[in-house]
Order: structure tokens, then C-alpha cells, then sequence
């Protein structure tokens, strides 16, 4: 599957699964599209900021999905997903109240996203694609998610 890239993802950061990798380039462009008609003018486009909120959730999903096909215990980075989720839905509540600046969310946003496909997301997809690891591996390490491969 060829992935047409608008050059949104930076290609240090792919994963080198083509399902993931589109997603990842979708939520880049969501976020610079947001963030161009929040700085061209002072219209929060809210709908818009809920879309990408949704989107965020359906990646989530896929990742799990691919996780549980594979037979992966995911339940760690399942909860990286469940608590980004929580932060961004009351971020969002914020910027919908005014309480949070628009700006600020969509760059925590694209700095989080990066921080989490360089270290959660490209040593899942890695130790995925190796196929070390067996039914009992998890997201183990000093706090950190990690996947542990099979000896």
C-alpha cells in the first residue's frame, strides 16, 4: 500500500506500518490546519477541534486493534491512550470556555503526538513487526512503556 504523504509527518517519525503512518500524517495536517485558521483570524473553529479530539480516539483505536490481532498485551499503552484522552478533553473544555488558549492546546498537542509516536509508538510498532514477543509481553520499564520481547 503506497501512502501519499502531504509532508505533514515528519519522516523521522515513521513507523513503517502504512495504516499508522496515514493516521499520523492525518492528525499533523488536522493539527496545522487548526492551527493556521486559529492564527489567521480569532475564530475558534470548536467542531473542528472536537474532529480532531475524534480523530485522536479512532487512532487510538486502530493502534489497540492492530495490539489485539497481533495477540500483543497492550493494556499499558492502552492507558496512555485513556489518560492523553482525558487530558484533551478537559483541555478542550477549556478552550471552549476560553479558560485555555487555542494556540497553546494545538502546540501541547503536535509536541505530545511527536514525544508519543518517537517512544511509545515506533517500539510498538517495532517490536510488532519482529514478532518478539509473546502473549504475556507488556509496556514495562522505570515508568516508561516498553514492550518486552520474548528471550
Amino acid at each position: 500500500m503506497e501512502i501519499n504523504f502531504a509532508g505533514w509527518l515528519p519522516e523521522a517519525l515513521l513507523v513503517d506500518l502504512p495504516e499508522i503512518d496515514a493516521q499520523h500524517e492525518e492528525i499533523f495536517h488536522r493539527i496545522e490546519s487548526l492551527k493556521t485558521a486559529c492564527f489567521e483570524n480569532s475564530y475558534v473553529p470548536i467542531d473542528e477541534f472536537d474532529a480532531l479530539f475524534e480523530y485522536f480516539a479512532m487512532h487510538f483505536a486502530t493502534e489497540e486493534r492492530i495490539a489485539e490481532e497481533a495477540g500483543l498485551e497492550f493494556a499499558e499503552h492502552t492507558k496512555i491512550h485513556e489518560d492523553t484522552l482525558r487530558m484533551l478533553r478537559r483541555a478542550l473544555t477549556e478552550v471552549r470556555s476560553k479558560a485555555r488558549d487555542a494556540h497553546s492546546f494545538l502546540r501541547y498537542c503536535e509536541y505530545w503526538f511527536e514525544r508519543h509516536i518517537a517512544e511509545d509508538d515506533r517500539l510498538f510498532i517495532s517490536i510488532l513487526q519482529s514478532g518478539a514477543f509473546n502473549r504475556s509481553s507488556s509496556l514495562r520499564q522505570a515508568g516508561r512503556p516498553r514492550f518486552s520481547a520474548q528471550a
